[in-house]
């Protein structure tokens, strides 16, 4: 899916000055991968990206990805979404914790709109003394196209 509302223009820019704050290169390829972080919002495992950045460089290698998504990571301008079959994917358009709906079937990641949970951080937090570094919130089941397929 890609991004409709500007914020994906902002967030190219963003990841790219802090690149080069830490005076990291800017290539051709690796300006390429920041841009399908930053754009899509679709949560791409690195395999994806390096496919969709090979298009346009044939030379690119799956350890540029790899260092590029390192870098942002350590920037704090990507999110890591870990998954125990070690397909990793990867949010550059949304990169702090929040909710995600994930497809068992079709193995989509989609970002649901819940505004009460803004709070849940703060409220752990103050009724356990918990000192919350970071948190992951995931919701596995069908999405809508592979529920319609499943009663079929």
């Amino acid at each position: 899916m890609a991004d409709r509302e500007g914020k994906g223009d902002e967030r190219f820019r963003r990841m790219l000055s802090r690149l080069k704050e830490r005076r990291f290169r800017l290539t051709p390829q690796r300006l390429a991968v920041v841009e399908i972080l930053a754009r899509d919002r679709t949560h791409p495992s690195a395999s994806e990206i390096y496919e969709r950045v090979r298009q346009r460089f044939p030379t690119l290698s799956l350890a540029t990805v790899y260092k590029t998504l390192f870098l942002l990571k350590e920037l704090g301008e990507v999110l890591e979404l870990g998954f125990p079959d070690g397909s990793n994917h990867y949010d550059g358009y949304h990169p702090r914790p929040h909710p995600h709906l994930i497809c068992l079937r079709c193995r989509k990641i989609f970002d649901p709109e819940l505004k009460r949970l803004d709070d849940l951080e703060k409220q752990v937090q103050r009724r356990t003394g918990f000192r919350v570094l970071s948190h992951r919130l995931d919701f596995f089941g069908l999405c809508p196209e592979c529920a319609k397929e499943k009663k079929g």
